[in-house]
């Protein structure tokens, strides 16, 4: 481990890559599980991770 904090990343469908979530949002999903939301900033389509 480096010790420096990574961005948050996801799986983006439309690319079929890992992608930093740009305008991540955490979010509570309605059982309250945690959970990110944003955008690819290559593509523009949403990327949801469960978790945080």
């Amino acid at each position: 481990m480096s010790g420096r904090v990574a961005a948050k990343e996801g799986y983006c469908v439309k690319c079929k890559a890992k992608r930093e979530i740009k305008d991540a949002q955490e979010i509570t999903m309605k059982n309250g599980r945690p959970a990110t939301q944003g955008v690819c900033p290559v593509c523009g389509t949403k990327i949801f991770k469960i978790g945080k």
